[in-house]
Formats: structure tokens, C-alpha cells, sequence
């Protein structure tokens, strides 16, 4: 606490604040300083009379209002700059071009310690954000300076002003203690926070205290981590504090042992559906188990429960320090180099075995995929009557190393363009990166990154090592995803609401007939790809354009606004 007050005072020293400076300079405050003794006759000096007295406070704390008002004002005209709040790790690194710009994080953070208020939880202060975007420089062409660009963020900023009422509840909801709530959520990094969040959601719903999520063990990388060893659980305790109660345990007084593990949830439930199926049970049996939430909640919820969701997940789940500490030096061992490209591949093993696609990598690896897949037939996703080619034309197949670099090139990517490879070992190993190496030399793992033993401590941790790819990935300059998936959402959405980092999602379903098409030259190929992907390059796009959308990979309008009042 001590390192974050420090840097802090020392952003006010090098950038005061007009507020500051206003208060400086104003001759109004001599009102409210003491009388000094005289030296020789130790008297008071003369007093104004009462009246005058009571006008210059009431004078001041106007003049005081105004000032306020103003420093809003200027602050919200200012160059947009990163949204590195002074309690984030990352403000211990310089940004020479940072030092005239405010942020509105940045601006609530300099506000409470104005107020003295810096111990109290503040939202500004736990949001997870990225380095910021690097300017297009230097000798470039014009695809390049393009591909480059960030998008427009359109003066949207992020906006987690709950209602009267849900506030009026919160007093109540937050003491309870009686309720119990345990979740168990499974799955990889992303899954599983998708389902902490949803968790989250139903506590609210239901009144009651959430238990700290149980972590399953994840049979396919045999993870056995806890909650505590992937997240920061006291930040995630004390970001919800006025949400839900969040306790480490369940108290004596309410055994689990005769509670049955609720499963049979249908996707989509409202939370009408939730209070009717449950609050009943919960009342009498003082705890409830669930157990396989995943996509169980709907996606529409009421305003307050999305702003609840936008709030786990990109405030309340903070990666534990070591994991953060580490994904922050990768990150800026990518970032101190220039503009990078975050990738997530999606070539694992698994994924090969559960979307029912070919490799491209020869059939020698085809067969071992095939062979596993029909051993275990249970893993395969989608319909099971379409063959691997048809999967690949409908757009349901990962990216292979190939084709990402083909549309990398085709997009405008500099052949000297820093990729960092987010994802589990690729099936093939290096083999499988090869034709992506060889378009784009300068291609790194975290792996790659990390010096000496940084990873040992990660071994065997699925989840945390995805955790540093998130890291990493979040402040790269352009984020694309070989094929959607949890990963891939949560990235659009987090880059979204920390000012609309650049993402490219590939049209797989449009593009991959041209891929197709040995007749199409690259300049072609290029064009063709860059008009494909004009529109879906991380500009502000409504959820409620299409329903069922996630408010986490679209924040829009629930969790951003463009009005000036209410951002946290």
C-alpha cells in the first residue's frame, strides 16, 4: 500500500491536478486558517465579526464546487490516455507520452486521493488494463499504418452506475448469512470464470452468500488448482463487498453432507426461473450446490445484473500477484519492443479431437486425431453427420498455422511484426507453428519470453499459464483469435471496455472459400480479406443488435455509456 501511495504522490508532483492548483492559489482559504497570536502581548487578533465569518466559509466551499466542476470538466476534454490507474502494477513503468494525458480511471483514482479515500474499494482502482497502444510511426504502407490503427472507441468509457433500487437491496444482501450458495465450476481458465461470474449473479438473485467456487479438476490437463492460486481473493471479496457476501467457507452451522448437488439446470434460465426453482430449497436447507453452470444463466438479463457481471469479470476476478506479476513482465518485454500481435491459437490436441477437423498437417496426424476422436466420440461438438470439410467451409474449424499467417499478411501485417502465440502446446509441436515462423520470424511463446525459471512455478497449471497469455494478450496492439471460444469473447470484451483495443475476428464462414482459390493473386487476396473484416476490427458494437449476445464480449450499452457522470 505503501509502493502504491508513493507513486501516486508521485503523478501528482509531475502532472498537478488544475483541482489542486486551484486550491493553491486561492486566496479564499486564508478564511478558514487560524488566527495567529501576537508575539509581544500574546493577544488574539481581532476576529471578523459572525456573519462575515459564516459568508466566507460558505463563500469558499462554493468557490470549492466550482473548482471541482472545472477540473471535471478539463479532465474530460483532455488527450485520452492509457487507463493505467496509479494503484496498478503497471504504473511503475515509464510512458513518456502519458504525461499530459487523463484518463478517466486515472482521474477517479487522483480523486480519491484528493478525498483521502484511496483504502476504500473503488472500481477505478481494480480494473485490469493493458499498456498502452503504441501510435503508427516510421516508414510504413498504407495497409500497414491500417492494420495498425486503433478503432474508434466513440467516446464510450466504462459505466457501472446501478440502479436506486439494486443499491437499496445491496445494504441486506451483503450481511447475509443465513443463505449459502456453493458452486463447483469446471473447465479451462475462461470457462471457469464464465461460470465464477454466473455464480456471482444467482448469489444476487437468490439473497444469498456465495461460497469462495470450487475449482473441479481438469480431467484433459490434470489442473488441480484452487480458487486462491488463480485469483486475488481478497480483491475478489472486497470488489463485491456491496454486491454479495463472498466467504471463504461454510460456517458450522450448515452441513453440506446432506445437500444434494443440484445438475439439471436448462441453458438459458431467467432469474425468475432461478428464484422459483430455489429460493425455497435454500430457505429451508440454508445451502444450495450447484454444479455445471456453464451457458446455464441467460444471456438477457435485467440492466443491473449485466452491470453485476461486467463487474466480476473485469474488476472483482483479478489474477493472483504471481501470476499477474509475471503476465505483466512478459507483456512488457513484448510491449518495450513496439506494436505486437496477440494470437490465440487453438491448435491443442483436444481441440482438433472435439471440433471434428483436420490438422493440416499431414496424414500421419489426421489418423492419431481420428483415432482419438472415435474412442471417445463423447467429445465431439456440433452435428455429428458433417464431415471435416464440410465443418471447415460452415466456419467451425480452428485456424491452422497456414492460414492465420496467409490472412495476417493479407490484413496488412508487417513481415517484421512481433506475434505472440497465446494457447496450450500446439498438437505437432513446432511443427505445427512452422508456416506461421516462417512468414512471421519474429514469433514468440511465453515460453520464448520467460527468462530462468519464471514458468517453474506454473507447472502442470494449466489455468495459470492461460492466465498469463490473457495478460500478455490484453496489451497487445492487434488481439485475433483463431477460433472464437471462451478465450476469444472474453478478450473482445475486456479489450472493449478498457477503450476498444483492435480486435480481428476472422469471417471464417466468408473467407475460407477464397482460401481455396489458387487463381486469386495476393494483392487480391488482400483486398479481398481487408474489405471482409472492415467492420469487425474492436469498433463499439451493440449487444442488443442480436439477441443472446454476452454483455461480457459486448459491453455495449450496459456496461460503457458516453454520458460524463456515473462511470463507477
Amino acid at each position: 500500500m505503501a509502493r502504491a501511495r508513493n507513486i501516486k504522490n508521485s503523478i501528482i508532483t509531475v502532472n498537478p491536478s488544475p483541482l489542486l492548483h486551484l486550491l493553491s492559489v486561492n486566496p479564499l482559504s486564508s478564511l478558514l486558517s487560524c488566527p495567529k497570536k501576537n508575539p509581544r502581548n500574546q493577544k488574539l487578533s481581532s476576529s471578523p465579526p459572525p456573519f462575515l465569518s459564516f459568508l466566507a466559509v460558505l463563500t469558499f466551499f462554493a468557490f470549492l464546487g466550482i473548482s471541482i466542476l472545472s477540473f471535471m470538466s478539463y479532465s474530460q476534454h483532455s488527450v485520452p490516455g492509457s487507463l493505467i490507474s496509479p494503484s496498478s502494477p503497471l504504473s511503475s513503468i515509464s510512458f513518456p507520452s502519458l504525461s499530459s494525458a487523463y484518463s478517466p480511471l486515472l482521474l477517479a483514482s487522483l480523486s480519491a486521493i484528493v478525498s483521502g479515500t484511496e483504502d476504500e474499494p473503488r472500481l477505478s482502482n481494480s480494473v485490469m488494463v493493458p499498456l498502452p497502444a503504441h501510435g503508427v510511426n516510421g516508414n510504413l504502407s498504407e495497409e500497414e499504418k491500417e492494420f495498425w490503427k486503433q478503432p474508434d472507441a466513440e467516446g464510450y468509457h466504462p459505466c457501472l452506475d446501478f440502479s436506486i433500487g439494486y443499491r437499496k437491496k445491496s445494504g441486506k444482501i451483503s450481511k447475509e448469512k443465513r443463505r449459502f450458495l456453493v458452486v463447483v465450476v469446471s473447465g479451462g481458465l475462461n470457462q471457469q470464470r464464465n461460470q465464477i461470474i454466473d455464480a456471482v449473479v444467482i448469489a444476487r438473485i437468490l439473497e444469498a452468500a456465495l461460497v469462495v467456487p470450487v475449482l473441479q479438476v481438469n480431467l484433459i490437463w490434470e489442473d488441480d488448482s484452487e480458487f486462491a492460486d488463480i485469483f486475488d481473493l481478497k480483491h475478489f471479496k472486497r470488489t463485491l463487498q456491496a454486491d454479495v457476501r463472498v466467504v471463504s467457507s461454510l460456517p458450522s452451522t450448515h452441513l453440506i453432507s446432506r445437500q444434494t448437488v443440484e445438475t439439471r439446470i436448462p441453458f438459458g434460465v431467467s432469474p425468475f426461473w432461478i428464484r422459483a426453482r430455489f429460493f425455497k430449497q435454500l430457505n429451508e436447507e440454508g445451502v444450495l450446490v450447484l454444479k455445471g453452470l456453464d451457458s446455464k444463466l441467460s444471456k438477457n438479463l435485467p440492466r443491473d445484473l449485466q452491470k453485476l457481471r461486467c463487474k466480476v469479470a473485469f474488476h472483482a476476478l483479478r489474477f493472483a500477484s504471481p501470476i499477474r506479476e509475471l503476465g505483466i513482465r512478459l507483456a512488457r518485454r513484448m510491449w518495450i519492443e513496439g506494436p505486437y500481435i496477440a494470437i490465440h491459437l487453438r491448435l491443442e490436441k483436444d481441440v482438433w479431437v472435439r471440433t471434428g477437423c483436420l490438422t493440416g498437417l499431414g496424414p500421419e496426424y489426421d489418423d492419431m486425431i481420428t483415432k482419438e476422436r472415435e474412442s471417445r466420440p463423447e467429445l465431439l461438438t456440433g452435428s455429428f453427420n458433417m464431415t471435416s470439410i464440410q465443418r471447415r467451409f460452415a466456419g467451425l474449424c480452428p485456424l491452422n498455422a497456414f492460414e492465420v499467417a496467409r490472412f495476417l499478411k493479407a490484413l496488412g501485417a508487417p513481415h517484421s511484426a512481433r506475434v505472440y502465440s497465446a494457447g496450450g502446446e500446439p498438437f505437432g509441436g513446432s511443427w505445427a507453428l512452422q508456416p506461421l515462423a516462417a512468414e512471421f520470424p519474429n514469433l514468440v511463446t511465453k515460453e520464448m519470453l520467460a527468462r530462468d525459471s519464471e514458468l517453474s512455478p506454473f507447472t502442470n497449471r494449466s489455468s495459470a499459464l492461460a492466465a498469463i497469455d490473457y495478460i500478455v494478450s490484453l496489451s497487445s496492439d492487434v488481439f485475433i483469435p483463431s477460433h472464437g471460444g471462451n478465450m476469444g469473447r472474453a478478450m473482445q470484451g475486456h479489450r472493449a471496455y478498457v477503450g476498444h483495443r483492435k480486435y480481428l475476428k476472422p469471417n471464417k464462414r466468408v473467407m475460407i472459400p477464397f482460401f481455396e482459390e489458387a487463381s486469386i493473386s495476393d494483392a487480391e487476396f488482400g483486398s479481398i480479406m481487408r474489405k471482409l473484416h472492415t467492420k469487425s476490427q474492436g469498433q463499439p458494437e451493440m449487444r442488443t443488435t442480436k439477441r443472446d449476445r454476452d454483455v461480457i464480449a459486448y459491453p455495449v450499452p450496459e456496461c460503457m455509456c458516453k454520458h460524463s457522470t456515473g462511470i463507477f
